[in-house]
């Protein structure tokens, strides 16, 4: 291998070219059209454009990764992880083309990416398997006969793919149709492959993988385990390694089932072992990811090793690095997955322009923060919502977990909501500080309004810095000192989480119904943070004013501050007629057609962005007048997909 194309984007490309480049060697990326000014572009030393948006369009085009591989003249593909990395065609066709692969052989991906086959595998290599329901047959009928055998609640999943695509959770039988229809319909777009299994759920359980690698003569290790139980809809959210649940009994005999199924599959390769853990410390195997996973920089801190850099030299035909005997785990690390979600509205995942993203700040104090995107850039809908990952290794996990939530904090994102304070409020709940969270345990917050799902607001204090910020006097030094405020009181209006407030500003005080409060704005340093004191107490802050918007950020928590705009705004009647799209995506699924009638919080139209399907409902009664989009249609925020005429007592 000379040069290396990596057929990936964001923080993954990012991570592979550094230690690609590292090693001594040149690097190529590809990219979308949306993806044309990403960091990982200008990290390469070459770069091919792909036509399209979509991941469809763009990333997954086999024809248009082997071209860009012809055009630069690079000899090997890394496929990192998602998009091509667990497609055997891809890797077959990497091979048929003279080009090496950093990856399994074509023939364990087969054998691994379908799950049917691949448990089929395990049971005669002898490794323990969650019952399920294998079969060809994929009618509704026989599924719904072996979900009744194998009792409720179960699982329904794809055979191909990962990433909790294809997955629904069924608690009884008759939400089974409606799962079946949803996990084929994801699974097929995702995937190109709607064949799916069952599989008895494991209530309160918790997911626990081992990483293994594997060299081209036969020799296989392991590397430990990783806890991913911290996870919401399937999504894995928290990171760990060690696990606080595994004890060093079950860490050998997961290592050794581990290392028997990746032999089993004759593995090559960096790989994951996932298994489900039982409350009675029994381990099941899921299925084997066939590549580097979200989550290897766990394994990276506390074993001291470079899992890409051992990728390359196994690709390149060299022994594994060290032996079993010679691994070594010290101390304790997590990861962070930051997300461009809403966690307060269900997780809807954002797009939009980055306004601030100061990574920096978090890796002075020793965190390491993975990332594909940059400051002025934007995300984009048409991928998945993780933008970040923060990670941090402390001596235990106490220390780990208190690092952790202060790199959160460290390094608010701007522009666009996040799951930021969410983690920060995740890392310090009683029961994540026990280590007792099961896979199930954030989706039943969220179901039951636990206080960690309910959005903070900004206090008194926050209302009254940014009223000073906005009536600074004009031609405030922005380097040094103390900013000044006019002298003659002004009145301001502001409006943040849908609540609108008038301030009065006069110097340093800043009064509003009788309540006064004084406020010195100190100047911002390098990264936009500001000391500020309130009443003589003084507290650190992020304040970014973009010109419509003031933005906010402490304690991981982002409040954004606007005055409100003079002119009417449209009633809720007017809004109630249209179903606008929440965030650019691609229409999924229509459910009514013109002419049909609805009722108020009936299904319209679901459109999926960042693996996510989101459907709107109609806000009141009345006809569908219009329908302005089709299935697959790519739409942008805000896009009017369907219209209503409201019966009459809805818009009087």
């Amino acid at each position: 291998m000379n040069k290396i194309l990596v057929a990936n984007r964001g923080e993954i490309a990012c991570r592979v070219i550094r230690t690609a480049r590292a090693m001594g060697y040149r690097t190529v990326a590809v990219f979308s059209e949306p993806d044309a000014a990403s960091p990982h572009v200008a990290l390469a030393d070459e770069a091919v454009a792909l036509d399209g948006q979509t991941a469809t369009e763009s990333y997954l085009r086999v024809d248009a990764i082997l071209d860009a591989c012809k055009r630069t003249g690079a000899d090997a593909v890394h496929p990192g992880y998602g998009f091509l990395s667990e497609r055997a065609d891809f890797a077959q066709a990497c091979a048929d083309a003279g080009l090496v692969f950093i990856g399994p052989p074509a023939s364990a991906i087969a054998a691994m990416g379908d799950k049917a086959g691949a448990k089929r595998r395990m049971l005669a290599a002898g490794v323990p398997c969650v019952p399920g329901y294998l079969g060809d047959d994929q009618s509704d009928a026989a599924l719904t006969e072996q979900a009744n055998v194998l009792g409720y609640p179960l699982l329904v999943k794809a055979v191909a793919g990962g990433g909790g695509r294809g997955m629904r959770l069924v608690h009884a039988q008759n939400e089974l149709a409606d799962a079946l229809a949803g996990a084929r319909r994801e699974a097929a777009s995702a995937f190109g492959d709607g064949t799916l299994m069952l599989e008895r759920l494991v209530t309160d359980g918790r997911h626990i993988e081992i990483q293994v690698f594997a060299d081209t003569r036969g020799n296989v290790v392991h590397l430990g385990e990783r806890d991913c139980s911290a996870q919401r809809r399937r999504q894995k959210v928290i990171e760990e390694s060690p696990s606080p649940f595994v004890d060093a009994a079950m860490r050998e005999a997961m290592g050794r089932d581990a290392v028997a199924a990746a032999k089993a599959v004759g593995y090559v390769g960096a790989g994951t072992i996932e298994f489900i853990v039982d409350a009675q410390r029994r381990h099941f195997f899921l299925e084997m990811n066939t590549r580097l996973q979200v989550e290897h920089p766990v394994t990276e801190c506390v074993t001291g090793l470079d899992l890409v850099e051992w990728q390359l030299r196994v690709a390149a035909g060299e022994p594994l690095p060290l032996r079993q005997d010679e691994i070594r785990w010290a101390g304790h690390a997590v990861e962070a997955r930051l997300y461009a979600e809403d966690p307060y509205e269900h997780f809807a995942p954002q797009a939009g322009r980055i306004a601030h993203w100061r990574p920096a700040r978090a890796s002075r104090e020793g965190a390491r923060i993975d990332d594909g995107i940059a400051e002025g850039g934007a995300v984009s809908p048409f991928y998945d919502a993780m933008v970040a990952k923060l990670i941090v290794h402390g001596r235990d996990r106490a220390d780990a977990l208190r690092r952790l939530g202060a790199a959160l904090e460290a390094v608010p994102l701007l522009g666009l909501r996040t799951n930021g304070r969410y983690l920060c409020d995740l890392l310090r709940h009683p029961e994540f500080v026990a280590g007792a969270v099961t896979t199930r345990r954030l989706d039943d917050w969220a179901a039951q309004g636990e206080a960690i799902n309910v959005a903070p607001v900004p206090d008194d204090a926050d209302w009254a810095i940014v009223a000073a910020l906005r009536m600074r006097a004009p031609g405030d030094a922005p380097t040094s000192g103390p900013v000044a405020l006019s002298v003659a009181s002004r009145r301001i209006t502001l409006a943040c989480a849908g609540v609108t407030r008038a301030l009065a500003v006069a110097g340093t005080r800043v009064s509003e119904g009788g309540r006064d409060v004084d406020v010195v704005l100190h100047a911002p340093d390098a990264d936009g943070w500001r000391a500020v004191d309130i009443d003589g107490v003084r507290r650190q802050c992020l304040l970014v004013d973009d010109g419509r918007r003031v933005h906010l950020a402490r304690d991981a928590a982002v409040h954004v501050f606007e005055e409100p705009s003079p002119f009417p705004q449209p009633d809720a009647s007017t809004a109630a007629r249209v179903a606008r799209a929440p965030v650019a995506g691609v229409v999924a699924q229509l459910a009514v057609e013109v002419g049909q009638r609805v009722v108020a919080g009936q299904p319209l139209v679901c459109v999926e962005a960042m693996k996510m399907e989101m459907w709107l409902n109609a806000a009141a009664d009345g006809v569908v007048s219009a329908v302005r989009v089709v299935p697959r249609d790519t739409v942008a925020s805000g896009a009017v997909l369907v219209e209503l005429d409201l019966d009459a007592r809805e818009t009087t």
